[in-house]
C-alpha cells in the first residue's frame, strides 16, 4: 500500500478520535482511513511500509487486552495473531494516551509494551516525544528522556492535544513518506 497505515487500539473511544484527528490532518492522499485492531486482520496491517500506531491507556500499565480488562479486543490480541510476522523494512510511529494526574505514578506506561513488540518484530520506530510540559512521576515509556512517541493527554491536558498531533506529525511526516517512495 502507498499510504500511512493507521491502526489503534481502543477502549472508550478516545485513541479512535485521536487517531481520526491525525487521518485529517494528514490528509486521505497519503493516509488510509484509521483501523481498530479489533476488527483488522494482520494482513492489512502488514501490507503498508509506513505505519502510525495507536495504543489507549488501559490497564496498569500492561498491553490492552482481554487480560487487562478491556471487553473487546485491543493490542494483546491483535499482536498474538502477528505470531512470527516479520516487520523489518517497516517504519512505525507510535502514539499512546494518558492520563498525568489520575495516573502519574505509571503515566502512558502501556506505550511500552507496543513499542518493544514492534522493535522485536524487526520495525523501525522513529517518532519519541519530549516529556516536557507534562507533569508525572513516572512512566515505563520513557527511554533517554523521552517518550517512545506521542503521548496525549486529552483529559488533563486537552488544550495541548491538537499542537501536539500536528508537531509531532511535522516530525515524523518525512520519515514515514520516505518509505512510500
Amino acid at each position: 500500500m502507498n499510504k500511512i497505515g493507521i491502526f489503534y487500539g481502543t477502549e472508550t473511544g478516545m485513541t479512535e478520535a485521536m487517531a481520526q484527528i491525525m487521518y485529517r490532518v494528514l490528509g486521505d492522499d497519503i493516509a488510509s482511513e484509521p483501523a481498530n485492531v479489533n476488527q483488522a486482520k494482520v494482513s492489512e496491517l502488514l501490507q503498508y511500509k509506513a505505519l502510525i500506531l495507536g495504543a489507549p491507556s488501559y490497564g496498569v500499565g500492561e498491553l490492552p487486552g482481554r487480560t487487562t480488562g478491556s471487553e473487546q479486543g485491543n493490542w494483546e490480541e491483535f499482536l498474538f495473531r502477528l505470531d512470527d510476522a516479520d516487520l523489518s523494512g517497516k517504519r512505525i510511529a507510535l502514539f499512546g494516551l494518558g492520563n498525568q494526574q489520575k495516573y502519574y505514578d505509571r503515566f502512558a506506561s502501556s506505550l511500552i509494551h507496543l513499542y518493544q513488540h514492534c522493535v522485536a518484530y524487526g520495525a523501525e520506530v522513529i517518532g519519541a516525544w519530549s516529556t516536557e510540559g507534562y507533569h508525572f512521576s513516572r512512566s515505563h515509556s520513557v527511554i533517554d528522556n523521552k517518550f517512545v512517541g506521542l503521548v496525549l493527554d486529552h483529559h488533563s491536558q486537552p488544550e495541548m492535544t491538537t499542537t501536539r498531533i500536528i508537531g509531532w506529525l511535522e516530525q515524523i511526516k518525512p520519515g514515514l513518506l520516505e518509505k512510500l517512495n
